[in-house]
């Protein structure tokens, strides 16, 4: 009898190990499910977000037991990075995959731009990235493993009126990304993800959208429409995959960076 290949593969992913940083809702969520249907036991980083890392947890564990964890930290906290690696590493003895999802994004009217605005989204979209990368290199060097970041795609050339400092931060994230990709080979691999339109704000929040803004946005799209967070979570996970890329930026926006004035 031939042996089940399909099977073998699945039981070699159950062995592999993934941590989502902001991994509770949106893409982050989308990312972690992608993954665990992929066979990997994942850790789902949160800040605030507890009832929904919890849940999200359970619905794996159902599926597949002690599959899913959840590590709590402030990583805009520069004291707390170090004991997340170690809360991290306590879950599954191991790490192959990590991704950089969790971020702040608002808009900083320039003329107004004040410290705290330049900590809450330098630290959140460049700092954490960074730190958490020199953490866990040594980890994921002895796994053959994978870095995946998720940027933007105003972070290259393309600034998004009224968002100055995110945009600053984001390009600094994806420096960091090619930056690493050449501090880590060959052992690990390092890319990003930009996103173009693929979640919308939420209804109850002040970058909320009207149904006049959505119709102009899909316009502006050549695809003609919003993207979804699995188009993000399928592009991490194929990148995690990808032996022989690294140091590369995939924009899932649509072919909307094709025609993207910036504002």
């Amino acid at each position: 009898m031939q042996p089940n290949n399909h099977h073998q593969n699945r039981h070699y992913q159950s062995k592999k190990v993934v941590c989502v940083t902001g991994g509770a809702k949106r893409i982050g969520k989308a990312i972690v499910q992608a993954f665990h249907e992929n066979g990997f036991d994942v850790i789902i980083h949160y800040h605030q977000s507890k009832t929904e890392a919890l849940e999200l947890a359970n619905s794996c564990n159902q599926i597949r037991p002690n599959s899913a964890k959840c590590v709590n930290a402030n990583l805009e906290n520069a004291h707390e990075l170090a004991k997340f690696c170690d809360d991290v590493m306590a879950c599954f003895s191991r790490i192959d995959v990590l991704v950089h999802n969790a971020s702040r994004f608002y808009p900083t009217v320039f003329g107004k731009i004040c410290d705290k605005d330049w900590h809450n989204l330098m630290s959140s979209n460049a700092q954490a990235p960074l730190f958490l990368s020199q953490f866990f290199a040594k980890n994921l060097q002895q796994m053959n493993g994978a870095i995946v970041s998720i940027l933007d795609i105003h972070a290259n050339a393309r600034p998004f009126l009224g968002y100055t400092v995110y945009n600053m931060a984001k390009s600094a994230h994806q420096m960091l990304v090619q930056s690493l990709a050449l501090e880590l080979a060959p052992h690990v691999r390092v890319n990003g993800v930009a996103p173009g339109v693929n979640i919308l704000p939420e209804h109850d929040t002040e970058q909320a959208l009207s149904e006049c803004q959505i119709a102009s946005i899909c316009q502006s799209i050549p695809l003609q429409s919003i993207g979804t967070p699995k188009d993000i979570a399928d592009a991490v996970i194929f990148l995690a995959s990808a032996n022989y890329i690294t140091g590369q930026i995939l924009a899932i926006d649509g072919g909307r960076s094709l025609t993207m004035a910036g504002s």
